[in-house]
């Protein structure tokens, strides 16, 4: 459990030395070397076996770096969840945006049925455009199950 993939990169970007390239945000490329190879291990066990890190990263922090950072790391992992300040604040938990969230090979994982039925919340999602109901609905009809 990592929290943050953010941070981690900061704290990196602050001690190592300098390679000359600085990209937005003043961050340097290198200091992102190190946690890749970490979050990377997820994937690299010798000798067969698994590894799986739960890693959080920072966004809409208004930082530049911050944004970087995520964009670098975005996409590499099989599946992003994505919290939502307008439900936390309403007090609906779990606070996770349902129409940002998701795990890339979900074909692979889900049933013709449960592909179905995910696909039809996103398409109403889609159609509302009002994430904070739909998520608050779907988590009312999952509690009464």
């Amino acid at each position: 459990l990592l929290d943050s993939l953010t941070r981690l990169s900061r704290a990196y970007n602050l001690t190592i030395t300098p390679t000359g390239r600085t990209l937005s945000g003043g961050l340097d490329p290198g200091a992102l070397i190190m946690p890749k190879k970490f979050f990377g291990a997820a994937r690299n066990i010798e000798e067969g076996g698994s590894l799986t890190i739960l890693a959080t990263a920072l966004v809409d922090t208004g930082s530049r770096m911050d944004d970087m950072i995520f964009e670098e790391f975005k996409g590499t992992g099989n599946m992003e969840v994505h919290l939502d300040r307008k439900l936390q604040e309403r007090r609906i938990f779990p606070a996770i945006d349902i129409y940002k969230s998701g795990t890339r090979k979900e074909d692979l994982i889900l049933s013709e049925e449960e592909k179905e039925v995910a696909y039809s919340i996103r398409r109403v999602m889609y159609r509302d455009g009002n994430v904070e109901n739909v998520t608050e609905k779907l988590i009312n009809m999952l509690s009464k199950t």
